[in-house]
């Protein structure tokens, strides 16, 4: 075998490997970009909360649905004053950890059923609440029930809880027969993320049945009732 053909095959060799690697380093990205992508867009949700937007779609499952803000131009970018406002407030944020999680005494009236939900401070300093709550339906297997429910009304203003006081949302639906649309099956546990947080809290409920497709939630109020 002559040397130029040696020397050809040689080439192509070191050609074809090159062409391998660079292949593989080019999946390789494609991949991270699409993890960072995933993470963005779950961590996006989980951190929206404690919006102050009107109605629109809640934190269900952990993390939920939420509204989307922003974006991204530099006009709507924060103050320095403004970014700051929000890093005390993220810190003085109550969290599943120190809150303990209650149904409150179900009211029916007039086709429409409310039934607080019910945030007590147990630990031992003050924190504050503010915005909706996430919350999802499940049965006890946890399997899901229907879809997270969506925000109603305004996002009010920051709740303080000294510890044992407590602050409540308040979730909706509607009798069953109000409307066409077929009820859900009963849900047997609810899953609430207090606003703003990526932990859920968990309490049994005593056969909530959302109907009619109307399932929402109001931001935190103080008290344990209206």
């Amino acid at each position: 075998m002559s040397l130029t053909t040696k020397t050809l095959r040689r080439g192509r060799r070191i050609a074809a490997g090159s062409l391998i690697a660079v292949t593989a380093l080019t999946l390789s990205a494609c991949q991270s970009g699409k993890d960072s992508a995933l993470h963005s867009s779950a961590a996006a949700v989980s951190a929206a909360g404690n919006g102050q937007g009107g109605s629109s779609g809640a934190a269900g499952s952990s993390s939920g649905a939420g509204t989307k803000s922003a974006d991204g131009n530099a006009a709507n970018a924060p103050s320095a004053a403004q970014a700051h406002t929000s890093a005390m407030t993220a810190s003085d944020r109550c969290t599943a950890d120190n809150l303990s999680l209650s149904l409150g005494r179900t009211d029916i009236g007039a086709g429409n059923i409310h039934i607080p939900l019910v945030f007590t401070n147990k630990g031992k300093t003050s924190c504050s609440l503010r915005g909706f709550p996430g919350v999802s339906l499940t049965l006890k297997e946890g399997t899901p029930v229907g879809k997270p429910a969506t925000r109603s009304g305004a996002a009010g203003g920051s709740v303080r809880l000294r510890p044992g006081q407590s602050a409540h949302a308040v979730l909706h639906t509607v009798n069953d027969g109000v409307s066409d649309t077929p009820c859900w099956s009963t849900a047997q546990l609810v899953h609430v993320f207090p606003p703003g947080s990526k932990e859920a809290m968990t309490a049994g409920t005593d056969g909530l049945r959302v109907c009619g497709g109307e399932f929402d939630v109001t931001s935190v109020k103080p008290g344990a009732t209206d």
